[in-house]
């Protein structure tokens, strides 16, 4: 970090945020002015297509600690959220939605919390979310039961991706050499001290979420697969209930067949039949789960490509595409963009 590096980063990832933000300049510039100490705010505008980009530059010219980072393409949450927490200069660091769901005046309980007790990770901890709609609700709650249950009861339970790290975490991130972590569950497993801040949960001030039902099975699919072996060991198990199953069958074939009961079968056999091909089905399905990981993870491919950073400055963190992966000192053509 150089001399000019500022005590707080927040790294706010975007896609299509135009309706959101002049709400959420004006609440969360109110807020960090509030603290009297030098800050930036590192938007990431993940591939928008509306006019994201746009505003974003209006308001850099009336807001010189905001910095604007755009990628090239629309890369995903996690992937914008982590692009952002590479580049970030702070001695700490926020991640917050651009929804306004999480409230930015959060921001100063978890500063103020991490340095009075020396933690490295304040998690702000959502301990109400009556304004999600009760199936949001219900898939949050087993997302989270379910985590808790293959990582351990240190993934807090109703934290998303509102969280304070300490520059020591970040440098934890970067070292870390998977392509795209699931934050909400490599966090949790650094080990760092931590803390947690309550918050209510509000409604989108604007526009429409950017996690459908099809977004959310994805990330408890990609949480799952990455962070444990538990669903081979259920295919195993199955194995074995199948065996099982088969076992038991054959006897009792054996014992129609003494006592010369073996034309009415067909409906045992069928159910055997119908049984195996599932599991054998299910098997190969979380086989091939994992295999596409070490598919993913032999090609090696950036998670994301900087297009541009409004203020790269002079001893940039570099275009890491992800945490242990390659800078942009290895890559004169981002260099280029990013000096433009």
């Amino acid at each position: 970090m150089g001399q000019q590096d500022p005590a707080l980063s927040v790294v706010v990832p975007m896609f299509n945020e135009e309706g959101v933000l002049p709400l959420l300049a004006e609440r969360l510039r109110a807020v960090l002015d509030g603290l009297a100490e030098p800050y930036e705010v590192v938007a990431v505008d993940d591939g928008s297509t509306d006019a994201t980009a746009v505003a974003l530059r209006g308001l850099r010219e009336r807001w010189p600690q905001l910095r604007v980072i755009r990628l090239r393409r629309n890369s995903g949450h996690q992937a914008a959220l982590i692009a952002g927490l590479m580049r970030a200069r702070g001695g700490y660091v926020v991640s917050i939605d651009a929804d306004l769901q999480d409230p930015p005046e959060t921001i100063v309980d978890m500063l103020a919390l991490a340095r009075a007790e020396k933690l490295d990770i304040v998690y702000g901890v959502r301990g109400d979310r009556s304004s999600d709609t009760a199936f949001k609700r219900f898939t949050a709650g087993a997302y989270y039961r379910l985590m808790r249950r293959l990582v351990g009861k240190q993934v807090p339970a109703q934290a998303g991706d509102f969280r304070l790290l300490s520059r020591a975490a970040v440098e934890a991130l970067r070292d870390l050499p998977e392509r795209t972590p699931v934050l909400r569950l490599v966090v949790p497993w650094l080990g760092f001290p931590s803390g947690e801040v309550h918050f209510l949960r509000a409604e989108r001030a604007a526009g429409r979420t950017k996690y459908p039902l099809s977004r959310m099975l994805a990330l408890a699919v990609e949480s799952v697969t990455s962070f444990s072996a538990a669903p081979l060991r259920v295919a195993t198990w199955l194995g074995l209930l199948g065996v099982a199953v088969c076992g038991l069958l054959a006897i009792a074939v054996i014992i129609a067949f003494a006592s010369g009961r073996t034309v009415t079968g067909w409906p045992s056999i069928l159910v055997a039949v119908l049984f195996l091909g599932a599991v054998q089905l299910l098997c190969l399905g979380l086989l091939g789960e994992y295999v596409a990981r070490i598919y993913t993870a032999v090609q090696a491919r950036p998670a994301y490509f900087i297009a541009s950073d409004s203020d790269p400055g002079d001893d940039d963190p570099g275009d890491t595409a992800a945490p242990g992966q390659r800078r942009a000192d290895d890559d004169p053509a981002v260099l280029a963009d990013s000096r433009r």
